[in-house]
């Protein structure tokens, strides 16, 4: 039977961390807890070690992907859960997700079913994320940005130097296990309403996650952004050259600019493609 440990990060969660550290136990025998204190300025450190659960503080706040990597370190067993301290994700759900990673998987997530967003603007943000990773990663992507989930933690380590300290570990490292051929799944899950207030603020938290989105898929498949930046440059160049060569007879420089353009944009493709495969050769 493998160790199983789970690890909580947490921030300002005092209302709420209690009770999702019992109910752990209660589904769960012999697992090691383990809560990383965000830089919490209420008592969620305190509410945590009065249940004997093992309580890593931070002296500030260092993003919620900081957290992730500080337990990921610390943890013990073979196989690392991942969830919320908000009370979102059910203690219930864990007993599946490990049931699923004992069937061969690395990674299980926690894909969360309609009805289960916080609002219809994130439930469609989402599904623009999930329909991205699905085309970068060549596989159906159900739940990019589930932060409920297990993996081993062996191979889960192996990619800590990538993950953010910010709010996207969970698309990291998604993206990152597909990469290096790990085999991932999903189990269907009922998000519940947190309790307390969400720390993550829709418009900057957005912008910054679609930014990220772009730079891990130039960091794990290059060719699939480069490459039709590339053939819409040169589409551009050849319309233009048309136009001009038909109303002008001339080859202009604008049609020069964007034919460089594509070939330039388009071999960086090709090296960026390169250092990625250099990345994954262990």
């Amino acid at each position: 039977m493998l160790r199983v440990s789970v690890v909580i990060p947490a921030k300002n969660e005092e209302d709420s961390i209690g009770q999702v550290i019992e109910s752990i136990k209660e589904n769960i025998e012999e697992v090691e807890i383990i809560v990383v204190d965000d830089g919490s300025t209420d008592n969620t450190a305190a509410v945590a070690k009065a249940t004997a659960a093992k309580v890593i503080s931070h002296p500030y706040s260092k993003g919620n992907g900081a957290a992730i990597k500080t337990g990921a370190r610390e943890a013990v067993g073979e196989l690392i859960v991942f969830m919320d301290a908000d009370g979102q994700h059910k203690a219930e759900d864990i007993s599946r997700l490990l049931a699923k990673i004992e069937c061969g998987n690395d990674m299980v997530v926690g894909a969360r079913q309609k009805g289960s967003q916080a609002s219809w603007g994130r439930g469609i943000a989402n599904g623009f994320y999930n329909f991205f990773a699905s085309w970068m990663t060549g596989h159906r992507v159900k739940d990019l940005t589930s932060g409920f989930r297990v993996v081993r933690s062996e191979k889960f380590r192996e990619f800590l130097y990538l993950l953010p300290n910010g709010f996207s570990y969970p698309t990291t490292s998604t993206l990152a296990f597909f990469r290096a051929g790990y085999s991932v799944s999903y189990v269907p899950i009922h998000a519940e309403k947190r309790v307390g207030k969400s720390h993550i603020r829709p418009l900057r938290d957005g912008a910054r996650f679609l930014i990220i989105i772009f730079k891990i898929g130039t960091l794990f498949s290059p060719l699939k952004i480069f490459a039709p930046v590339a053939l819409l440059l040169f589409s551009l160049a050849s319309v233009w050259y048309g136009w001009t060569w038909w109303n002008y007879h001339r080859f202009t420089n604008m049609s020069a600019l964007l034919y460089t353009g594509s070939v330039v944009v388009f071999l960086m493709g090709l090296i960026s493609e390169q250092i990625t495969a250099l990345m994954y050769r262990d």
